[in-house]
């Protein structure tokens, strides 16, 4: 069943991405992913590495893991429970860091440092909101598009009105930018810059191997032809051409072990509400 007016294929993408964001943005999940790196971890060990948590949030976060199938919890015998990896969460480990190299690029300085850990947080505190991942795909397949044809894309069958809260919000975070009201959306940098994350994503989600994140259809290149809502094909509308971008200083490949590459304080800040800049 279609849950967005998107061709078949790309919609069954956006569901499937929408799913492993439900997975991994939960507050603590992240950081208990990255706790759980190695071998096979007794519980006391997890607690011990996550020493802000109380037994009442780190207990059913694993019991919640374990459910969406990150986590393997393995009885080695009497009264001893490791907790370690699942094959897919092997896999998503290196997708995390294209989430931190975009929040370093694309987010507001802090004031201090921040551990890619924390750049991860930020990042997908953005992209919870209800329908976010909807509007990107369709703005970054369609180009400059209307908050009505948005509507009937993204939520078919719902009153217009119900796409501006979230899109309010895109703006807000600077992933849309639009040039007034009633004026077409459009993705901003950042929100173009989301490209090799979301493709890193689509293929996680889709048991694919992150080889296949540059062949993505709609993040992984610019596409050649515009899709729209009667899914017609038409040449996409030619842009004025702009000035070449000064290149980015190149940035180190992020290791897992590097995720808390800075010291990051005994009891971290509690993450913000849905769709701050920065915590």
């Amino acid at each position: 069943m279609s849950l967005t007016g998107l061709p078949a294929g790309i919609d069954a993408d956006v569901a499937r991405v929408t799913e492993a964001l439900s997975m991994i943005t939960p507050r603590w999940n992240v950081r208990i992913l990255l706790a759980l790196s190695g071998p096979p971890a007794r519980y006391s060990e997890v607690a011990g590495r996550l020493p802000w948590l109380t037994d009442g949030q780190l207990a059913p976060k694993l019991q919640e893991l374990c459910h969406t199938g990150l986590v393997r919890r393995t009885e080695q015998g009497a009264r001893h429970v490791t907790y370690g990896h699942t094959d897919r969460a092997t896999a998503l480990l290196p997708v995390l860091p294209l989430f931190a190299a975009w929040a370093d690029q694309h987010l507001e300085q802090p004031e201090r440092p921040l551990s890619a850990i924390e750049q991860i947080e930020d990042s997908l505190a953005l992209l919870t909101r209800r329908h976010a991942p909807a509007i990107l795909w369709t703005l970054k397949i369609r180009g400059a598009t209307s908050g009505q044809v948005l509507a009937r894309t993204v939520m078919p069958g719902n009153g217009t009105s119900n796409v501006y809260p979230p899109l309010r919000q895109l703006v807000a975070d600077g992933l849309v930018t639009t040039t007034g009201s009633g004026q077409p959306y459009r993705l901003s940098a950042a929100g173009e810059g989301l490209g090799p994350a979301f493709a890193a994503l689509s293929a996680w989600s889709a048991g694919q191997p992150l080889t296949q994140a540059a062949r993505h259809p709609v993040w992984g290149h610019a596409p050649t032809e515009r899709w729209i809502s009667h899914q017609a094909r038409t040449p996409a509308t030619s842009r004025p051409a702009q000035a070449p971008r000064t290149q980015p200083a190149q940035r180190p490949t992020w290791q897992s072990s590097d995720l808390f590459s800075h010291v990051a304080p005994p009891r971290p800040m509690p993450a913000p509400p849905t769709g701050g800049i920065r915590r």
